[in-house]
């Protein structure tokens, strides 16, 4: 029970999504086993009608883990997208790289090695769509670097930003959460606020926050 959805509400969610080939239940079987985690299922089958919707050529990740996001979006653009991800930790990197690499998208999607506060000041690329799901204290710091990064008509998502319902109720802050909360609830006030960019908060999974960039910014 993450206190965001009643659990019989994602369960029934989740009974009804359609199938995924068989590289993603071996990756879900895999994360669960190890207690890595990964994004929820339904946040998966969102990412992929958000992506077939906006069909981007370029997508930027922020926090690899295994590489099942990075997966499911390049299922999501059907190959189409390049796909640039950034992971810190080696072991995660290790795995990933050998899952990508045993799939059919290990041509599109490009692993940088690193801590992203430090990496994304230096990147001049452009992207359609980011998807942020890395350290959640840091997510406004990564959210501004972004920002640049993005084109026009372009989308971030933020994945776990309710974080277990502690961002939504002081009552369910874990002590050593309350920097972790305090912060996110910065973080989704500056975005709801800021000039320029229209968000939208859904209580998805473990929280999922789109943000829109507004042409002209």
């Amino acid at each position: 029970m993450n206190n965001i959805n009643e659990e019989y509400i994602e369960e029934y969610i989740r009974s009804i999504l359609p199938c995924k080939p068989e590289i993603f239940m071996d990756l879900e079987k895999y994360a669960n086993e190890n207690h890595i985690p990964i994004i929820h299922p339904e946040v998966a089958q969102f990412l992929i009608l958000i992506l077939k919707m906006k069909k981007p050529l370029n997508i930027l990740e922020v926090g690899t883990a295994i590489g099942y996001s990075a997966l499911i979006m390049a299922y999501g653009t059907q190959g189409k997208a390049n796909i640039t991800t950034i992971e810190k930790r080696q072991d995660m990197i290790d795995i990933a790289m050998n899952n990508i690499n045993s799939s059919y998208y290990s041509g599109k999607i490009e692993i940088l090695e690193g801590d992203a506060e430090e990496i994304l000041p230096k990147l001049t690329g452009k992207y359609d769509f980011i998807f942020l799901d890395a350290s959640k204290g840091h997510y406004l710091d990564f959210f501004r670097d972004c920002s640049k990064l993005l084109n026009d008509d372009g989308l971030i998502v933020s994945d776990n930003v309710l974080y277990k319902g502690m961002v939504a109720s002081d009552e369910l802050v874990v002590r050593r959460k309350k920097t972790i909360v305090k912060r996110m609830r910065q973080y989704l006030k500056y975005i709801s606020d800021l000039e320029g960019f229209i968000t939208s908060v859904l209580p998805l999974g473990d929280g999922v926050a789109l943000t829109y960039k507004e042409g002209g910014n």
